[in-house]
Formats: structure tokens, sequence, C-alpha cells
């Protein structure tokens, strides 16, 4: 080899490294550091004043005077989080109940945990036992003679159903002939997770808008006729990892990335993304392991010589957008979840839409299916008890406009105009500006 020749190899590695060197310093100078962005887990202070301030509420609404959540390692309440218990290695019994002076808590834990359970500072008392936590609260029950002592047995929500069966046997036992008062908490915590406090409502507008903002992200990445569904789904799990947050729902179907025909909730494909394809893009994220966002973006591939999306699409996109601002003009207090979805589908049948099976909404805070009234069966003769609830202030949902059509080969594709809002006193708030306009993806 020459000495120019070696000259000439000697400057390209040197760029070369150069080049990496500088890429590594901006992949650091731009990384998030989660800790730095989110700051700290407001969790703890929330949690204090959702007990203090709507849990005596959530009692009177469903005529409890005192509840008993049992918490215990390995297999724990799924309400633990929400009292204190998520840590628990023995057994503890937390109580709260209401008397003649108000609204109280008081736990019974194994002496080696209450020490640092009260350190929480998040009930009034924490008492050592040196027995049975359960049998020590039961006791108490017994000498306050509540009329109605709610435990976490139900059958129809799955976060009030935490006992397992011996657990409510041994439960029964121990109330022996006053065991008939108890009834299951399945009221009381629908009315007290149904309800967020606004500090809640700024952590969730803040994770719709970052939901938001990636997916019109993730849209730019796409290159029609080479880029796959999977690899846009990608590009937001990247987003996810980068920001230090988690998935709103289970990560193998987070996010839904579909430019083909109907598949509901499930995982994106390597199906090329093509020029005349509509893809959705469903997404969620959750903040602080806690509070969950789930909202859906809608954009059209411009075929060869299109400027805009063609009639038929656009007529579709209207609809549905058309749809979801019915929804949420139907959203406010003491109405039902049945009547907002029966807002939507009106418009839908004036729009000739195929049938779509999903309801127009659901609540979403703690999960994306979260405790609170569904807003489906609007066009049914029998409406589901969890249709029929009524909407509260407080209460935030994910909630669609919907257009579904036959497409060429026999398959249906639906736009669901998915957003999130809060119920007001004076109607509903959309946590974030919604999507006006069909995104166009390629095109000159």
């Amino acid at each position: 080899m020459s000495k120019k020749n070696i000259s000439s190899l000697l400057i390209l590695v040197i760029g070369v490294l150069f080049l990496s060197a500088c890429s590594n310093q901006l992949t650091e100078s731009t990384a998030i550091n989660p800790e730095t962005y989110w700051g700290e887990n407001p969790w703890p202070e929330i949690r204090k004043e959702r007990i203090s301030q709507l849990l005596p509420n959530a009692m009177k609404a469903s005529g409890v005077d005192c509840w008993m959540v049992v918490c215990r390692e390995n297999n724990n309440d799924p309400i633990a989080d929400h009292v204190g218990g998520e840590n628990a290695g023995g057994t503890a019994a937390f109580m709260f109940y209401i008397d003649a002076e108000g609204f109280h808590s008081r736990v019974y834990s194994p002496s080696g945990e209450a020490t640092a359970l009260d350190d929480l500072d998040i009930h009034d008392e924490v008492i050592g036992a040196r027995g049975s936590s359960v049998s020590m609260a039961v006791g108490f029950i017994k000498e306050s003679g509540f009329k109605s002592v709610a435990i976490n047995s139900s059958t129809s929500n799955s976060m009030a159903d935490g006992l397992s069966y011996t657990q409510r046997q041994s439960i029964e036992r121990l109330m022996g002939k006053d065991s008939d008062k108890l009834v299951s908490s399945t009221e009381l915590i629908y009315e007290w997770l149904s309800i967020k406090l606004p500090q809640e409502v700024e952590i969730m507008k803040k994770a719709a808008q970052l939901t938001s903002d990636w997916q019109i992200e993730a849209y730019k990445q796409v290159v029609p006729g080479k880029s796959t569904d999977a690899e846009i789904a990608k590009f937001l799990k990247q987003k996810i990892t980068e920001y230090g947050v988690a998935d709103g729902w289970a990560a193998d179907q987070n996010p839904n990335v579909n430019s083909g025909p109907d598949r509901g909730h499930s995982h994106a494909t390597d199906k090329v993304i093509m020029p005349g394809d509509v893809i959705q893009i469903d997404f969620g994220i959750k903040l602080y392991n806690q509070w969950v966002s789930d909202i859906q973006r809608f954009a059209y591939v411009l075929k060869e010589g299109e400027t805009k999306a063609p009639e038929d699409i656009q007529f579709y996109w209207n609809s549905s957008k058309a749809g979801n601002r019915a929804a949420f003009g139907a959203m406010k207090p003491g109405v039902t979840g049945a009547s907002v979805d029966k807002a939507q589908r009106l418009l839908m049948q004036t729009a000739k839409s195929e049938n779509v099976p999903w309801s127009t909404g659901h609540p979403v805070g703690y999960v994306a299916h979260d405790v609170g009234p569904s807003l489906g069966g609007g066009m049914s003769t029998r409406v589901r008890p969890a249709s029929a609830k009524l909407l509260k202030e407080g209460m935030t949902f994910a909630f669609d406009g919907f257009h579904a059509w036959k497409r060429a080969d026999g398959t249906e594709k639906t736009i669901s105009v998915e957003e999130m809002a809060v119920i007001t006193a004076n109607g509903a708030e959309y946590l974030i500006a919604p999507q006006e306009e069909l995104i166009l993806v390629g095109g000159k």
C-alpha cells in the first residue's frame, strides 16, 4: 500500500471515530433523565388526600360505616397500593370507619412492620400486633357496633375481590353471629376509585399529551412501501424506555399499530405500510407507575399524485370525528354511560357506518379500563349495570367516535377517534386538544 493510500485510510478512520464520538455525545446530551424529568413521585401525598377527602364520601354513598382491607405478602389485595399496604409482609388489617366523631383510619400490623408503616403518616393509628392482626381488627369491629362492614369480596369488580376464599371464611368465623353485617366493598371501591382529584387529572393531561405527541412523531418515521407496523411500534417502545415511563396496558399489545383491517387490541405485525392505507395507532403510557393514558391517532398514506385523502376516506374520518364530538357533548354529571354511547351511535346510523362491537368509551385512570361507568349499550334493549351508572364530576374517560366500512377484500376497517376527557360540573373537558384533521403520510 502506498504512503498516499495509508494516509487517506488514516484520515478516514479518524473521521469515523470523530463522528462516532460526536454521536455518542449527542445521545448522552439528549437522553432523558427520568428522575430529573418527572421529579418526585406525587403518589404518597395524593394517596393521603384521596383517603382523607374522597374515601369518607365513598363510604357514605355506599352506605358503609366500616371497611376492612386485609393485606398480605406475595398474593396481595389489588387495592393494597391505595391504602398503604403494598409492602405487607405478615398479614395486616387496614380499618376505615365513620363514627359520631367523624372519619378514622386504623391499622393492625405485625409488630415488626408497624413502625415502618406508621412512618408513612397515612393513617391515624398503627397498632403493632403480636398475634393475628385480623383477629384484633374483628374484635374492634364487634366492640364498636358498626352496622355494616365492607370486605373485599365481589362478583363484579376485580378491584373489590382481594380476599381469598379461606380469608373470607376466617373473617366470617371470627365475626360469628355478627357475620350478617359483612357486605361487599363493590360499591364503596367503585365510588372511591372512579373519582380523580384535580392534581391527578393534571398528571393524566401530561401523559395524554406525551402519548399524542409521540404518535405524531411516529407517523413522521413512516416510509411507504418500506416501513412496517412493527417498526413504528418499536419507535414508540423506544420512547417509553427513553422517558422512563411504563406501558399503559399489556406490553405485547401496546402500542397497536395497524395499517390493515380491524384486529382489535392486538400486537403490531410485520405488514408493510403501503400507499392508500389508513393507519391506526392505539397507544397508552403510565406515569409514576400509577396514571394511564389511552389515545388513538389516525393517518392516511397518500398515493402517488395525491395531495389529500380521497373523498370516501375523508368522509369516514369526518363521520368518526363527529361521533366523538357527539359523545363529548353528551358527557356531563347525572347522565348514564348508555346515553353517551347512544349519542354517537345515532350519528353512526346517519353516516351508514357498519356496526362496531366496541363501546363508545370506558373509564381510564389507574388502569386503561378503570373503575367507573361503561359508555356502552346505548342501542340495547337491556342495558348492562355498568352502562346504567351515572357520570360524576371528577371521572375520567377514554372515548371514541366510530365509522366502519367494508374494504374491497370484504374485511372491515374502523376509524375510531379516541380522546380523553374529565367530567366537570359544567360538562366534559378534553384533557388535551383533540385530533382535528386526518394525518397525511408520504407525498411530495
